[in-house]
C-alpha cells in the first residue's frame, strides 16, 4: 500500500557545530561591509574593490587636510611671490650697478640670485628652512666654491623689501664681513684671498 506522502524528506540546512570562538557565542553571519565601524585615525580599512568602504575613508581623511594642504600651497605660492619681487630690484644693474643672475647654477645646486663679481649669493627662504641641514650643506659647498651667502625671510622680501635691498647692497659693498645669524637674516661670509682676487683680474685683461 502506497503512502500518501511518496514525496522525499526536505533536506534541512547542517547545523553549524563549531565550537565557540574566544569563549563568545556561535558562530554568527558575517556583517555586511558597509555596516563595518570606521577605524581610528590613523587606522587602515582593507578592502575589496568596489565596496565603497575604503574610497570613503580616503575621501573623509582628504577632508580633513584640505586646511594644511591650503596653507602649504599658500607658503609655496609666497616664496615665489617674493623672489619675483626681489628679482624686479635686482636684474638690469637696478641695485648699486651689480649684475645679478637668477636661478644661478653652482653644481650641483642652484642659487636663487647670485652675483658673480662680488660672488654672493642671496637665497629668499620661507620658515621652513630654519635650521635646516640641507641648507647647511648647500652653503658649505658654495662657501668652498669661493661665495658668502645672505639667507633672506621671504615675508621681509614682501613687507620689507626697502630694508632688503639695503642689506643686499651692505653685502656687496662689503661692510658686512662676519658671519651673521639673526632673526630676520642669515650670512655666511667667505673671505676672498688675494691669489683669487688677483687672477681673476689677469683672466680678465
Amino acid at each position: 500500500m502506497l503512502l500518501m506522502n511518496s514525496r522525499p524528506p526536505l533536506s534541512r540546512p547542517a547545523l553549524d557545530t563549531s565550537p565557540p570562538i574566544d569563549g563568545g557565542e556561535e558562530r554568527r553571519e558575517l556583517m555586511p561591509a558597509s555596516a563595518l565601524p570606521l577605524p581610528p585615525e590613523g587606522g587602515e580599512v582593507a578592502s575589496r574593490s568596489g565596496d565603497g568602504v575604503g574610497e570613503a575613508v580616503h575621501e573623509m581623511r582628504s577632508r580633513r587636510k584640505t586646511g594644511t594642504t591650503q596653507r602649504a600651497r599658500k607658503l609655496r605660492q609666497g616664496d615665489n611671490q617674493a623672489e619675483a619681487l626681489l628679482w624686479l630690484e635686482l636684474k638690469a644693474r637696478k641695485l648699486g650697478g651689480y649684475k645679478f643672475t637668477r636661478q644661478f647654477p653652482i653644481e650641483p645646486y642652484y642659487a636663487d640670485f647670485a652675483c658673480r663679481e662680488k660672488r654672493l649669493v642671496v637665497e629668499v627662504d620661507g620658515h621652513q628652512h630654519a635650521g635646516s641641514s640641507y641648507d647647511r650643506r648647500r652653503d658649505d659647498f658654495m662657501r668652498a666654491e669661493g661665495y658668502s651667502i645672505l639667507r633672506l625671510w621671504s615675508h621681509d622680501v614682501l613687507q620689507h623689501r626697502t630694508s632688503v635691498c639695503e642689506t643686499i647692497l651692505a653685502a656687496l659693498d662689503g661692510r658686512l664681513a662676519e658671519n651673521i645669524a639673526a632673526s630676520d637674516l642669515r650670512f655666511v661670509f667667505t673671505p676672498r684671498s688675494p691669489d683669487s682676487i688677483s687672477s681673476k683680474t689677469d683672466l680678465s685683461r
